[in-house]
């Protein structure tokens, strides 16, 4: 049995969880800074920090509490090394340096992107092979897990990210920060077929979201000229019908070009209610996605993905704000 102390602080959401075997979540909490940030219309980097100082041991030890455990029953620490903030990323890690070197434990620095990913074995029977959309604020990848250790980016967006997409369109039409959520809710109203947005023609399993934020613009612009009242249920729906068209379409062409059957959801927009109903529609596949609460940045996915890849660091590890280029070397 190995039981794993998970701490994230990669954006504006300090968390720290304990998952035994990268499969039971004995505890997880979280603080979300999208209150302070939402006057800003996104998050401020410096501000973040200073907030993430303030809570992450009051989160350690309501994780410890939670779990009716106590540090010298835990067998490493784990956290998130990289992409994100740097200067958020950095104080995770230093917290998670200081209780591997005080409480004599491994430390344990994952991937921000695969913890997403590994969110999805928590409570259940997951296990690779499998094709995995990643939808997150800041990231869109496609990626082929082979094994635990061998893991193919397939594709990835080549401009905005799916939930900046969202974000962008949500400020656009007045919805506040974040986008995603209220979009989501407001779409359900709304008829997708209202407007033809484009998908973005992009070669391959690679991804494009700025020219539909710009077309949404140009209808925004268009619909002003002949209206004081936009309609922004049919707006929201047409966008998301455009940004959910794509991602399945290219994440089925994926998986059937590589026998498999099984589908994984990771990120943020992962709890997309359109998104889901896409996918579980789809006959032939076993679709995996995160309860609501491990889509966003959360400490479980991070303790579970130390558990089948974290690397074992030394304390004078450093943090990293991108994630490598494909083809690359970190």
């Amino acid at each position: 049995m190995t039981v794993l102390l998970g701490l994230e602080t990669s954006c504006d959401e300090t968390a720290a969880a304990i998952v035994k075997d990268g499969r039971t979540l004995l505890s997880s909490c979280l603080v979300s800074q999208t209150p302070i940030h939402q006057k800003f219309g996104g998050v401020v980097p410096e501000v973040a920090a200073r907030s993430h100082v303030q809570t992450i041991n009051l989160m350690i030890d309501e994780a410890l509490s939670k779990a009716g455990l106590t540090y010298d029953q835990l067998d490493g620490i784990a956290c998130t090394r990289g992409p994100g903030l740097i200067g958020t990323l950095l104080i995770g890690l230093s917290a998670a340096k200081a209780l591997s070197w005080s409480w004599n434990l491994p430390l344990k620095t994952v991937d921000h992107l695969f913890a997403h990913v590994c969110a999805n074995f928590i409570d259940t029977d997951l296990e690779p092979p499998f094709v995995a959309l990643l939808v997150s604020g800041g990231h869109t990848q496609i990626l082929h897990f082979k094994n635990f250790d061998d893991i193919q980016i397939l594709g990835e967006t080549l401009d905005d990210a799916a939930g900046e997409a969202y974000d962008k369109v949500g400020r656009l039409l007045g919805l506040g920060y974040p986008g995603g959520p209220v979009i989501d809710k407001i779409a359900s109203k709304g008829n997708p077929n209202a407007f033809k947005f484009p998908e973005g023609v992009v070669k391959g399993y690679d991804f494009s979201f700025s020219g539909l934020k710009t077309a949404v613009l140009r209808q925004v612009e268009k619909l002003q000229k002949v209206t004081d009242e936009l309609p922004i249920e049919d707006l929201c729906a047409s966008f998301q019908e455009a940004v959910t068209r794509v991602l399945v379409k290219k994440t089925l062409k994926a998986a059937d070009e590589l026998g498999l059957k099984t589908i994984v959801l990771a990120g943020g927009v992962a709890a997309n209610r359109e998104l889901r109903s896409k996918f579980e529609k789809a006959s032939g596949y076993r679709v995996y996605f995160p309860s609501n609460h491990l889509c966003t940045d959360n400490a479980a996915m991070v303790a579970a993905a130390a558990f089948f890849h974290g690397e074992n660091s030394k304390l004078n590890v450093g943090a990293y704000s991108r994630q490598p280029v494909r083809g690359s070397e970190e």
